[in-house]
């Protein structure tokens, strides 16, 4: 299949332009596309390109034994596999599968000391397994922490550049709407995209054949290998409570009620027996946790109980590939959303925000008279971000806008099939724009 531009291929570029390369670690979940990127990224740039993974090759896991130093890490894996070459200065050393071998890791500090070869990890399931290192050589390398494509990467796939964003984002800062062609086929795209998620083999499949035909049983491997790599990575005594929880995510996210409650994954359950299962799939990138507001005001951070919180998948694919099959049926054939349009189109705003930059937030009063789906934040202002599945009012969002008591909040943002708009410090935006949401309220005039 094709490669599928990524916006960590810009990244790749400044940091192998930049004069001190540090160690590149590149984190995410499972088959988001981290080992296709970094390959051919590789192979753009090196003359020279060793790859080592730790999964398919374990023999290599014994090249530590005399050490962290460069030097005795390359004297080792040329031991083991006398086919490699390293030359300094031309070689790139991709150590993939890190999670298999964690204490690479403290291994970076020393290659960056050393200068002479330019290194990547990657990996999934690293924000676990980083609690096993010794060290992870703080100050000698760099982060990334990559999702699966994004609504912006998805448009590149269906052949856009990036002058379509550039129009898009120009139409939300004038508040100019869109005409009816231009803002049926985004919504069209954009529809795709939710049912398609964003993990780049069922894209690529999707843009290749022009329809849905291989999706669906790619989606199921994907949700395969995670329930695998639950058997595989998680204890023993924790493997059942995660994978109910895992299975338990779609069915609250359809309840109108969308907190997560402990108390419907399993008949007995409790908190604090299953708090750290929750934090297990987060760690591994699967899940990301939106938390509830003590109160709607700055600043936004420990302003949350860490007791009550929504759950989104990371990709909102994998939530719409754990429907019932009738759904499933329905979504392919008709993009009909049926009962589960809220929680599809909230889930893949918090998505959007997620991969954006944004920490998710939202607000639910405890008598349940004022609810906000998600909170952002500029410079002075907090923001309600709301997802409207229908039309109508904005009562939640016009009660924080007027009065008083909300003093950090002046304005706000309507998420919806409504085409773009502003009364009463309500601005309004289709749901396709959801991704240049923090470009525009930088941008904001």
């Amino acid at each position: 299949m094709a490669y599928l531009k990524r916006k960590v291929d810009g990244f790749l570029t400044d940091w192998y332009e930049s004069a001190e390369k540090k160690p590149l670690i590149i984190k995410g979940a499972r088959q988001i596309g981290k080992t296709e990127t970094i390959r051919k990224f590789a192979k753009d740039n090196y003359k020279n390109v060793i790859e080592i993974n730790f999964i398919e090759n374990p023999r290599f896991k014994t090249i530590l034994e005399d050490g962290y130093s460069a030097e005795s890490v390359i004297k080792n894996m040329t031991r083991i596999d006398p086919s490699i070459k390293p030359v300094p200065g031309e070689t790139l050393v991709f150590f993939d599968e890190l999670q298999a071998c964690p204490d690479i890791a403290t291994a970076l500090k020393f290659f960056s000391i050393d200068g002479r070869y330019d290194v990547i990890c990657s990996g999934s399931l690293l924000g676990i397994n980083y609690k096993q290192i010794e060290s992870v050589s703080v100050g000698y390398k760099i982060d990334y922490e990559m999702h699966s494509l994004d609504f912006e990467e998805f448009l590149w796939s269906r052949g856009y550049d990036d002058s379509l964003k550039s129009d898009l984002l120009e139409h939300m800062i004038e508040l100019r709407a869109f005409n009816e062609s231009i803002g049926s086929t985004l919504f069209s795209l954009f529809l795709e995209y939710t049912i398609l998620g964003g993990m780049p083999e069922v894209v690529a499949s999707f843009v290749e054949r022009g329809d849905y035909s291989r999706t669906y049983d790619l989606q199921r491997q994907i949700i395969a290998a995670y329930r695998e790599d639950i058997r595989k990575y998680a204890d023993g005594a924790d493997q059942t409570r995660i994978s109910r929880v895992f299975d338990s995510i779609p069915v609250q996210l359809s309840r109108e009620n969308k907190k997560f409650q402990i108390s419907k994954v399993a008949k007995g359950a409790r908190f604090h027996d299953y708090a750290g299962c929750i934090d297990w799939l987060c760690d591994a990138g699967i899940i990301h946790k939106c938390y509830c507001l003590n109160f709607p005001e700055l600043p936004l951070k420990g302003n949350y109980d860490d007791t009550r919180f929504k759950l989104y998948f990371s990709d909102t694919g994998l939530f719409t590939v754990m429907l019932d099959e009738e759904s499933q049926e329905d979504l392919r054939a008709n993009k009909n959303f049926g009962v589960y349009k809220g929680a599809l189109y909230e889930s893949i705003v918090g998505e959007a925000l997620y991969k954006s930059g944004y920490p998710l937030y939202y607000y639910k009063r405890e008598d349940g008279t004022l609810e906000e789906d998600f909170f952002v934040r500029d410079t002075d202002n907090l923001i309600p971000v709301e997802v409207k599945a229908r039309s109508g009012r904005s009562q939640s969002m016009r009660s924080l806008i007027k009065n008083d008591r909300y003093e950090d909040i002046k304005w706000g943002i309507k998420l919806s099939t409504n085409n773009i708009g502003f009364e009463n410090n309500l601005y309004t935006f289709p749901y396709f724009c959801a991704f240049l949401l923090k470009e525009w309220i930088r941008n904001r005039r």
